[in-house]
């Protein structure tokens, strides 16, 4: 369905030729994985940029449309390593001018083409507004107030140690883009503390308003009632701006996607985490993303979500697959925590991943919808965990 156009008037000025997203050449050692340019933390640098208010408005079209030309590139190299979802839709600034107005083609290629990638490209959206009304700059000063951070990494340990069990990581969850609602009465507050007391070693609190009815205001209150539990901000991270937020609002470990994310962000969004001393649980859901995400060697904390991130359907068997053979071994040898995650709501479905090597689950569905959270947890392992039964 093309030959749509839409046409909006903007100021006239002189625009610099359009600088080459397509002058990448193959990396033979990393097979059809694009290298990147001489300046190679160019996407690192794209993600800290921000226009001042005081610049003239040519400037910062200017920048915009510099800025859309980065994410381009950014998707092209997301495709040399499997990544599917686009960072933003196609269309975007136009490569051209005619006379006071801009041309834009559009196209059935702008629309999601599935669930995840129109959360991400909310996701690009709202970032972008929140980062003009809290640039980076002032969102450093505030991790100054921000409460110190906990072992999330060592809790999981901790409880494994104690109970034979994997550690569980409890999420607080409303809802879900392929379940709906979960808990009508839901008080974030209450279901922490029922968790915790239930046995959870971490807590994991979805952020994402939209597609889960989730708030950074949740996991305030959790940490505001003492709720020891250490936190994951359960978000969909795009930028390293979002870690700042994360952290400046209490999160003790936050969330990144394999199948959202270059090998290169993962690099610099880890590092950024250990600065700040977070953990960094990257998710993986096929064998392409955990044989990439094995070789970054800062990673030590990796998730396997048994849903197909696409078409949202679950296989616990997906775990076992992921962790057999050399790559179980290099787990193994690394001292990799491993989460399991999605599709677990039994006994059996905990004692099927923990047999096939994880050390942790990540449960939310089969126990928020439990009238009492408390009890759900006892009931999914099949025998009470908290510290009372020790």
């Amino acid at each position: 369905m093309e030959g749509l156009a839409s046409f909006r008037a903007v100021p006239s000025f002189t625009s610099r030729p359009r600088s080459s997203i397509l002058g990448t050449a193959l990396n033979p050692r990393r097979g059809n994985s694009l290298s990147l340019p001489s300046s190679s933390s160019f996407i690192v640098r794209a993600q800290q940029m921000e226009s001042k208010d005081d610049e003239p408005e040519p400037v910062k079209i200017e920048l915009k449309i510099k800025e859309w030309e980065n994410s381009m590139y950014h998707n092209e190299v997301a495709a040399s390593q499997g990544i599917r979802i686009r960072r933003r839709p196609p269309t975007g600034p136009p490569l051209h001018y005619v006379g006071p107005f801009e041309f834009r083609l559009q196209n059935e290629g702008n629309t999601p083409r599935n669930i995840l990638e129109e959360i991400i490209w909310h996701k690009d959206t709202q970032v972008a507004q929140l980062k003009e009304r809290q640039p980076l700059y002032s969102l450093k000063k505030a991790l100054d107030n921000a409460p110190p951070v906990r072992d999330f990494i060592g809790a999981l340990r901790a409880a494994n140690s104690r109970t034979g069990l994997p550690g569980l990581i409890a999420e607080v969850k409303k809802a879900s883009p392929s379940r709906g609602v979960l808990r009508e009465n839901f008080d974030p507050v209450e279901i922490a503390q029922a968790y915790e007391k239930g046995g959870a070693a971490c807590l994991s609190v979805l952020a994402d308003e939209k597609f889960f009815q989730g708030s950074y205001d949740n996991m305030l209150a959790i940490r505001d009632a003492g709720v020891k539990c250490p936190l994951l901000c359960k978000e969909f991270i795009i930028e390293a701006w979002q870690i700042y937020y994360a952290r400046s609002k209490g999160a003790d470990a936050i969330l990144l996607i394999a199948a959202v994310l270059p090998d290169l962000d993962i690099k610099y969004m880890t590092k950024i985490c250990k600065m700040l001393g977070m953990a960094t649980l990257v998710e993986v859901h096929d064998e392409r993303e955990m044989d990439r995400v094995l070789g970054i060697e800062e990673v030590e904390f990796i998730g396997i979500n048994n849903r197909n991130l696409e078409t949202f359907e679950v296989d616990i068997s997906n775990t076992k697959k992921l962790l057999e053979g050399k790559r179980g071994e290099e787990i193994r040898k690394r001292d990799i925590i491993v989460v399991g995650e999605s599709g677990l709501f039994t006994p059996d479905d905990i004692a099927y991943v923990q047999e096939a090597g994880v050390k942790a689950v990540l449960v939310g569905e089969s126990i928020v919808k439990q009238s009492d959270p408390e009890k759900g947890v006892a009931g999914l392992f099949g025998k009470d965990i908290s510290l009372q039964s020790v």
